[in-house]
């Protein structure tokens, strides 16, 4: 019986504003996400990042906050707390749009750089709700996937090093849908990305007697 063909995946970036370094003693206040494209086996369609996309400001679960974390966002932490979603509620519609905007095929999650934003993401997808629709496991990390085809080491995949063409004209908010649309766009470059390498030095010959 011959293998069962991978399923196709569908790259959602993701852009999380947190009030501290981690989840659980601190807060995410706010995410966005989008639809980077689609990989079909070695096909990869870039999407039109700004079509479908998913944006919430969410009330804080603690009253901890790091106020140099929470300037970044530019939110207002007592508007968020009488106002911002309830993360239950929030995370079960974000379920329910991934699976949405991914039917058919696999949702993975995407960032730059994925840790932080995975992190928050999966423990809040995890805490409100006990499911995640990427699985456990289910991101890509930018920073992994430039470092990989440049041949660079991972702290040489900063953008100020990257090739111009890569990046985003867009500018970086620090409002997390435009970041998430953002990185959509680096996504997608780095896909389709085709880097021309030098070849490898040969080893020097060794002269014969």
């Amino acid at each position: 019986m011959s293998a069962r063909a991978p399923r196709p995946n569908v790259y959602i970036s993701v852009d999380i504003e947190a009030d501290g370094p981690v989840p659980g003693p601190y807060s995410m206040i706010s995410f966005g996400a989008c639809v980077a494209g689609r990989q079909d086996g070695a096909s990869y369609t870039a999407a039109d990042p700004e079509r479908d996309t998913f944006y919430r400001e969410l009330r804080p679960i603690s009253a901890a906050f790091v106020p140099e974390a929470l300037a970044v966002s530019g939110l207002d932490r007592d508007r968020l707390v009488r106002e911002g979603a309830e993360p239950g509620a929030a995370m079960a519609e974000f379920r329910a749009w991934v699976r949405e905007v991914s039917a058919g095929a696999q949702p993975v999650m995407c960032a730059y750089p994925a840790s932080f934003d995975w992190m928050f993401l999966y423990w809040y997808l995890m805490s409100f709700g006990g499911d995640s629709p990427f699985g456990h496991s289910g991101c890509l990390d930018m920073k992994t996937l430039y470092a990989a085809k440049a041949r660079v080491p991972l702290r040489a995949a900063v953008k100020r090093l990257m090739p111009a063409g890569l990046l985003s004209r867009r500018p970086h908010t620090h409002h997390a849908l435009d970041d998430a649309i953002e990185q959509a766009e680096l996504m997608s470059s780095l896909m389709l990305w085709q880097p021309l390498h030098p070849p490898e030095p040969h080893a020097p010959e060794t002269p014969t007697a």
